[in-house]
C-alpha cells in the first residue's frame, strides 16, 4: 500500500493560513484588551495610562464585581451539574426507545431558536397573571396561589429564574452530544457484558461512562465556559436588573464599557474573565486527564 508522504514545509504552509487568521481574531483581541485594561479611557477620546489601578478598583472598590462572579460560577456550576442528568436520559433514550432520533431532535429545538425568541417566550411565561404569564395562571388554575412569584422582578429568585431557562435551552444541546457518544460505543462489548454477568445500570457504570469519558469532559468545557460567557440571554430577559441582581461578569463588563463609558475599567474585567476561562480549562483538562488515566 502506498502512503501518501508530505513534507512538513508542506504541511506548515497548509496550516499557516488558518492559523494566522485564528492569531489575528483571537489572540491580538485578548492583547489588545488586557493594555486596554490598564489605560483610563472612554473608547472614544484620549487615554491615560493609570497601571493596574482599574484592576484594585474592580478587586476592592466595586460592590458589583464579586457578586456578579458568584452568579457566574454558579451558572457554571448549574450547567455542569445538567450534563450527569442529560448523559443518564441518554442512556434510558438508548435503551428503550426504538426510534429516539425524533425525540433528540425535539429537545435539540431550543438551542436552534435565537435568544432574543426564547428571552421574550420565556418574559411572558414568567409575567404576573394579570398579564398573562403562564407560569403564574397554572399556579392559580392548580390551587397554588401562594407560590406565585414575581419571577424576573424579585431580586431573589430572577437569577434562579434565568439559571433555568438557560439549563432548558443547552438540555437539547448536551443531550445530543451524549447521545451520539453512547451510540458509538461498540454492541459487542455489551454483549460480552452480559455475558460475564454485567447488565443494565451495572454495564452503564463499567462501560458506557469510562467509554465515553472524553464526550463527557466535551460538555463540562462546553457547559463552563459557555456559562462565564453567557450574556445575550441575560440582556434580553432582565438587562442585569433588578438593581443588578442578576448581573453576571459579561453584562457588568458590557455595561462598564458602553453604558457608562469607561472602557478601560470594561477592559480589564474582560481580562479577568479570560484568565478564569483559561485557569477553568486547564483545571478541567487536568481533572479528567487523570480519570480517562485511570479507567484505560
Amino acid at each position: 500500500m502506498n502512503v501518501l508522504k508530505v513534507s512538513k514545509f508542506t504541511i506548515a504552509l497548509f496550516v499557516l493560513p488558518c492559523l494566522l487568521l485564528y492569531v489575528l481574531l483571537v489572540f491580538v483581541p485578548i492583547i489588545v484588551s488586557m493594555y486596554s485594561g490598564l489605560l483610563d479611557w472612554n473608547g472614544i477620546g484620549e487615554s491615560t495610562f493609570v497601571g493596574l489601578a482599574n484592576f484594585k478598583t474592580m478587586f476592592f472598590d466595586d460592590a458589583v464585581f464579586w457578586p456578579s462572579v458568584r452568579r457566574t460560577l454558579m451558572f457554571a456550576v448549574f450547567s455542569m451539574a445538567e450534563i450527569p442528568v442529560v448523559l443518564f436520559i441518554a442512556i434510558l433514550l438508548n435503551r428503550y426507545v426504538k426510534k429516539p432520533n425524533f425525540l433528540v431532535s425535539s429537545y435539540f429545538l431550543p438551542i436552534i431558536l435565537s435568544v432574543v425568541i426564547i428571552g421574550q417566550l420565556w418574559k411572558t411565561i414568567y409575567n404576573p397573571a394579570s398579564m398573562g404569564g403562564m407560569l403564574n395562571q397554572v399556579l392559580e388554575a392548580i390551587g397554588l396561589g401562594s407560590w406565585t412569584q414575581a419571577w424576573l422582578t424579585d431580586p431573589s429568585i430572577a437569577m434562579y429564574s434565568l439559571y433555568f431557562v438557560a439549563l432548558w435551552q443547552y438540555f437539547g444541546y448536551h443531550l445530543l452530544i451524549q447521545f451520539t457518544g453512547i451510540q458509538n460505543i461498540p454492541a459487542d462489548v455489551y454483549e460480552a457484558a452480559k455475558i460475564d454477568g454485567a447488565d443494565g445500570l451495572k454495564a452503564d457504570w463499567y462501560i458506557t461512562f469510562p467509554m465515553n469519558i472524553p464526550i463527557f469532559k466535551i460538555s463540562i468545557v462546553l457547559a463552563f465556559i459557555g456559562s462565564l460567557q453567557a450574556f445575550d440571554l441575560t440582556m434580553v430577559m432582565t438587562g442585569g436588573g433588578p438593581a443588578h441582581a442578576t448581573d453576571l461578569i459579561s453584562t457588568h463588563m458590557y455595561n462598564m464599557s458602553f453604558l457608562s463609558m469607561k472602557y478601560g475599567y470594561g477592559s480589564a474585567i474582560a481580562a479577568f474573565l479570560v484568565l478564569v476561562c483559561l485557569v477553568a480549562t486547564f483545571i478541567i483538562n487536568f481533572i479528567f486527564g487523570r480519570v480517562e488515566r485511570k479507567y484505560t
